[in-house]
């Protein structure tokens, strides 16, 4: 008898256990970065937001975040958390990212809920980050008119 209440404990234990970690996965597989931001954007610009009907605030602070560790490892997410619209291009954080499980097979592997613990300026010997080319490219072969267009005097 002790021995069949034992595995029934057991059984019902190891079930607890299989219960909490599917429905807390995230929070049980969440990982913690330290890096720089790469880039922090909104998803969706306010403007479109307040020209619709729609006026929900977690679409009006939806953000895309990317950060890079020391190692160089790129980590980026989606977040709903107000404190990402100030953070700038090139500032140190430490930030929480919550994993998808892997079991939502569309959005598995990826990381959505990204919290920030923390906000500095990066200390001295950071590597700077390399500014985003702003120049036009001048295309390798000139552009020349085709036989039925007209060309604008200069």
């Amino acid at each position: 008898m002790k021995k069949f209440v034992f595995v029934l404990l057991l059984i019902a234990f190891l079930g607890l256990v299989g219960f909490f970690l599917i429905t807390q996965y995230s929070y049980v597989f969440s990982k913690t970065v330290v890096g720089q931001v790469l880039e922090v954007d909104r998803v969706t610009q306010p403007t479109m937001v307040l020209g619709t009907a729609a006026t929900n605030s977690n679409v009006l602070y939806s953000f895309a975040v990317g950060i890079r560790t020391s190692t160089g490892d790129i980590f980026t997410g989606s977040s709903e958390d107000r404190q990402w619209a100030i953070v700038k291009r090139g500032l140190c954080v430490k930030a929480r990212f919550f994993p998808y499980p892997p079991w939502d097979f569309e959005k598995g592997g990826t990381y959505f809920n990204v919290r920030m613990l923390e906000l500095k300026d990066c200390p001295s010997g950071t590597p700077e980050m390399p500014e985003q080319a702003t120049d036009k490219v001048e295309p390798a072969v000139p552009v020349t008119p085709s036989a039925g267009s007209q060309q604008a005097p200069q």
